[in-house]
């Protein structure tokens, strides 16, 4: 037990976040995760509309050409929302930082554009998706309903990646589920994995849930409401795990987190906008295979 405890606690001094290094050039194992999860989102919402004949109007182009929309969204709105939420003093200070993977103070330096937020990811993809359907004239809460119960499996890589950058490490415990990681505050202390709880929970465990609520009659485009309240939910509650940033510390009342702080707008804006589609949607039909 001794042996396996030790190698459990060590994994992430024996991860490399560099998947392949070309000089001043770094392919990180982090950029391949984000487009292992779009990957994986296409195969699932690809199978979905084979499978079900709410969806059979989606052709594998038109979904190459969302996926694209909100793949952007995501690297804008990821990016402008770390900018905005967590370390918008620094990058007043240098906002030549926030698109350019170079550093300028201390001398011009490879940094790699590093700092992406969720929430505002989440936010651009919804925008861009929303964009999208605008366009080419598709119904936005249908594609919700086809996309939000998968996204929670291909967001599982994201956290993996978070976990092999060695980043977004947990707060100090004695438990020994603990990890060492070499790059916190002070290596030599335990601390939760909480990169790998929110691999679980907020993929995962979401992704068993849709699984039941995409089978009950609900308004129609009910799905993300559904998503953005249940990732809320989850990450609220995976934060007291998960050590806060240290220049933003405490925010909210003093014992709430920046990412305590914006899961809780998150619920509560879902709660409303459920209540919304309630009103002004029609119900739709569970999801079921067809019979060919």
């Amino acid at each position: 037990m001794g042996g396996f405890l030790y190698w459990w606690q060590h994994i992430p001094a024996h991860m490399d976040p560099v998947l392949i290094n070309l000089g001043p050039l770094r392919i990180q194992w982090y950029g391949l995760m984000y487009i292992v999860a779009f990957t994986a989102t296409y195969f699932l919402a690809r199978a979905r509309c084979h499978r079900e004949d709410r969806f059979r109007v989606y052709d594998d182009e038109f979904l190459k050409n969302i996926l694209t929309y909100a793949f952007i969204g995501v690297l804008a709105g990821g990016r402008l929302g770390y900018v905005l939420f967590y370390n918008l003093h620094y990058y007043a200070l240098h906002p030549f930082e926030v698109i350019l993977p170079f550093g300028f103070h201390g001398g011009f330096h490879f940094t790699g554009i590093s700092g992406m937020s969720y929430h505002g990811g989440v936010t651009g993809a919804i925008v861009g998706s929303y964009l999208f359907s605008k366009r080419y004239k598709a119904d936005f809460w249908n594609l919700s309903d086809l996309f939000a119960p998968v996204i929670p499996l291909g967001y599982t890589f994201g956290r993996l990646g978070n976990f092999i950058n060695g980043e977004l490490w947990g707060r100090i415990t004695d438990h020994p589920i603990g990890m060492y990681f070499p790059l916190s505050p002070d290596p030599t202390l335990l601390r939760h994995p909480s990169q790998l709880y929110e691999a679980f929970f907020e993929g995962i465990f979401l992704f068993v849930v849709f699984l039941v609520l995409r089978r009950m009659r609900l308004p129609k485009g009910s799905m993300l409401p559904g998503y953005i309240f249940g990732y809320g939910f989850v990450r609220f509650f995976i934060e007291f795990f998960r050590e806060p940033d240290k220049h933003l510390g405490f925010v909210l009342l003093g014992r709430f987190s920046r990412g305590q702080e914006l899961c809780a707008f998150m619920m509560a804006f879902a709660i409303g906008l459920f209540l919304w589609l309630a009103l002004r949607k029609p119900v739709a039909e569970p999801a079921q295979a067809s019979v060919p």
